[in-house]
Formats: structure tokens, C-alpha cells, sequence
């Protein structure tokens, strides 16, 4: 879980960093709201696209080595934003990243379906997306740092030093990846034979339980309106994710007296609370069994806090999207261990790959509407105000998904199990 912790906060960081330079890129390109808006989502058409063969490739060859690929290939491509001159050229380096990355999230999200229970999978999903939290608690002060101490180095700009050193963790971790991780507990030498042994019947246990019920092709994955409706909530989820984190430097802007690298600690304040609620919303979901109000809930205060953040004071903004992040991030994990409860085999591939790229649609809408809003209206209030709207709409979608609580029942396990911890002392012959 920490390896897969860190690459996801290197993927992040490398597809939201963009957001790091956005003042340095209007000001040296000329860049418009609309124009840094469309480039900053054209990333997730690319995403779309690609997501789906792109998760059927990593069913087919294994995470081990369709993750390493996707890592070196993002990384050389993103630090190929240093080539930026123009719109055309950043729209196509972010539209070739979106290719490049495609599958990476949704195959994390299958991976991580072969190797938890279903009951235990939203804690570890929990843990898995934190990894967005603390990217932009770690990596707004870190790019701000960047941007600052390297600006005119070797005749390069601030935003250019940051796109080139921030790849190069990416590639270095694609070789970590090809020769370390390991693809399905039947193969891991680092598990006790008696410990692999009851995983795996576990895990085949509930992979019978959900065949016994329903069987699923590709093709009847792609075509369920069960899975198009998860899509369509995700894109209510992903719209905000994306709309806020691509604009809330504007918003910490507002804030009179913070310097660049004292607006990366600001930034940072919001996503270190949503950690928190990462890990806290999906421990109390996966204690008590329950899915679908620990999704709808949750969005719904979310929207609130948006809407909050566009009527007060920039600073109580700041806590009110740090209050909107704790809920909006902490129903993410929640809300996967749904659909990955619902699917299997390669259909859970195409079905989590497919409700993925709807979603990540919302990753192209948000910031370009937010950013057509604030071309229209000087602001970006309009624009969080719709982004609170849409945000409102999934929390009732969320109570009307599909979700079978039963398939997430421990089933009888097939191999007997006792942890070390929790085995019977032998009682002294003195005291019987």
C-alpha cells in the first residue's frame, strides 16, 4: 500500500501540477481563463478515450507491467510541456498525457479488487486516493519552491523547471514498479504460505458469490445502466474535484499579504483536512457495511461548503473548501467499493475503466467551465456556484445506484486462518 500511495502521488502531482503554473503561463503565453481552462481539461478527453483498452491491457499483461509503461510514458511526455509556446502546443502535450496515463486510476482501482476482501476495500481505497490529498499538500509549497529557486536557470522558466523535475520521479519509479510489484497474492513471496493461502480463498470465495449471481461479458459491462448510472455519479464527483483544484489558486489570490510560495501552504491547508476524511469516512463505511449514504451524505454537505465559499471572506472561503474536501474526497473510496463489489473478472476491468472515463469527463468540463465563467464574469463564484449544483444532483443519484450489500458479506472462508496475535496460549499444567 505505501509503494501504490506513492505512485499515485506522482501521477497526480504530474497531471494537476499544471495548476501550479497557471499564473506563471497566462503571464509568459498570454493565456486566457478559457484558454487554461480548456488546456488544463483536454488532458481527460484524451483520458476518455483510452481508459477502457488501456484497463483491458492491464487485465491481459498485469499491473506489474502495464503500470511501468504507463509511468515512463507519462513521465517523458510531461516533461515535454518545457516545448510550450503557444495554445496548440499545450493543448496537445496535456491531450498526449491524458493518453499516456489512461488506465492508470481504474487499474488501481481493479488491482487493489484482487487483493482486499470486499469488506475491507474502502479502507484500502481510502488510503490508495489520500495520495490526492497529499499531493497538493505536499506539491503546492514544493512547486511553489521550485518555481522560485530555479526561475531563470540555464535560460528557463520557473514554470518549465517545474514540469521537467517533476517528471523525472515517474520515471524513475516505472523501473521500480517492472521489477518489485507483484500482481496477485498467489505470487507474493513476501506472504506466509498460510496467510496467501487464506486471501486467496477468500478473495475466490467472493469472486464465486458474485458469478453464482450474475455473469458479466465485457459487453454486458459496457452496456449496464448500472454501471452508465456509477458513471454519471463519478462525473458529478470528478466535475468539483477538478473544477476546485484547477482554480483554487485564484481563489487563495484573493487573500491580501500571500507571496507565491505562502500561496502554496495556503493551498495545501484544504487537502491536508481531506486526508483525514479519506481515511476516517471509509473506516466507519466499511465498519458498518454501508454504501450508499456514506456517498450521499457526504456530497451533499460538500455542496453546501462550495456554495458557502463563494459568499464569505477569501479566508473563511478556504475553510469552507477544506470543510467541502473532507466530504467530496472522503466519499471517493465509498463510492468505488460499489461498483468493484458488483463486477468481475475482465468486466470489472471494462465496467471500473468505463465508469472511470465518464467520470473523468467532469475533469474536462470543471476547470474549462469555471474558467469560461470567470472569462464572463470576472469571478470564479459563478462557476463554483454551478460546480456546488451538479455536486447536489449526484448526492441524490447516489441514493438511487445499485449496491448489493450481501456481495460484500465475508463469505466462509474455505482455509482456517489464526493470526498470530489472536492464538490460543497452551494453559500451564499447574493451573489445570
Amino acid at each position: 500500500m505505501p509503494v501504490l500511495l506513492g505512485l499515485y502521488i506522482i501521477a497526480y502531482l504530474d497531471r494537476v501540477n499544471v495548476s501550479f503554473a497557471q499564473d506563471s503561463l497566462e503571464a509568459d503565453l498570454g493565456f486566457s481563463g478559457a484558454v487554461y481552462g480548456f488546456g488544463a481539461g483536454v488532458f481527460f478527453i484524451a483520458y476518455f478515450l483510452f481508459e477502457v483498452p488501456s484497463n483491458l491491457a492491464l487485465h491481459k499483461f498485469g499491473a506489474r507491467k502495464w503500470i511501468a509503461r504507463i509511468m515512463l510514458t507519462w513521465g517523458l511526455i510531461s516533461a515535454c510541456m518545457v516545448f510550450v509556446q503557444g495554445p496548440l502546443s499545450f493543448y496537445a502535450i496535456r491531450f498526449l498525457l491524458g493518453v499516456a496515463e489512461a488506465g492508470f486510476f481504474p487499474g488501481m482501482i481493479l488491482y487493489l479488487s484482487l487483493w482486499f476482501p470486499s469488506r475491507e476495500r474502502a479502507r484500502a481505497v481510502g488510503f490508495f486516493m489520500s495520495a490526492i490529498a497529499i499531493s497538493y499538500a505536499i506539491g503546492a509549497p514544493l512547486s511553489a519552491g521550485i518555481m522560485s529557486l530555479f526561475d531563470g536557470v540555464w535560460g528557463l522558466k520557473d514554470w518549465q523547471w517545474l514540469f521537467v523535475l517533476e517528471a523525472i520521479p515517474a520515471v524513475l519509479a516505472s523501473g521500480f514498479v517492472l521489477f518489485h510489484l507483484t500482481d496477485r497474492p498467489a505470487e507474493a513471496k513476501w506472504l506466509a504460505a498460510d496467510e496467501k493461502r487464506w486471501l486467496v480463498d477468500r478473495l475466490e470465495a467472493e469472486e464465486e458469490t458474485r458469478l453464482t449471481r450474475e455473469r458479466h461479458s465485457i459487453g454486458d459491462a459496457l452496456k449496464d445502466r448500472r454501471v452508465l448510472a456509477f458513471g454519471l455519479l463519478y462525473f458529478c464527483m470528478v466535475v468539483n474535484v477538478y473544477g476546485i483544484s484547477f482554480w483554487i489558486g485564484e481563489i487563495v489570490d484573493k487573500i491580501d499579504g500571500v507571496g507565491g510560495v505562502g500561496k502554496g501552504f495556503v493551498v495545501a491547508i484544504p487537502y491536508a483536512t481531506a486526508i483525514v476524511g479519506l481515511v476516517l469516512l471509509s473506516r466507519r463505511s466499511d465498519r458498518t457495511g454501508e454504501r450508499k449514504l456514506h456517498t450521499a451524505i457526504p456530497l451533499a454537505i460538500a455542496a453546501v461548503a462550495f456554495a458557502t465559499s463563494t459568499i464569505v471572506s477569501p479566508v473563511a472561503a478556504i475553510a469552507a473548501l477544506a470543510v467541502g474536501l473532507f466530504f467530496l474526497l472522503g466519499a471517493h473510496p465509498v463510492f468505488w467499493s460499489m461498483p468493484a463489489a458488483l463486477l468481475s473478472g475482465s468486466a470489472a476491468a471494462a465496467g471500473i475503466a468505463l465508469i472511470n472515463s465518464i467520470g473523468n469527463l467532469g475533469g474536462f468540463a470543471g476547470p474549462y467551465l469555471v474558467g469560461l465563467m470567470k472569462d464572463a464574469t470576472g469571478s470564479t463564484d459563478a462557476g463554483l456556484l454551478v460546480l456546488a449544483a451538479i455536486l447536489a444532483f449526484g448526492s441524490f443519484l447516489a441514493t438511487r445506484v445499485a449496491h448489493d450489500p450481501a456481495l460484500e458479506r465475508p463469505p466462509k472462508p474455505r482455509t482456517r486462518f489464526v493470526r498470530p496475535e489472536v492464538e490460543a496460549k497452551p494453559v500451564p499444567a499447574s493451573t489445570a
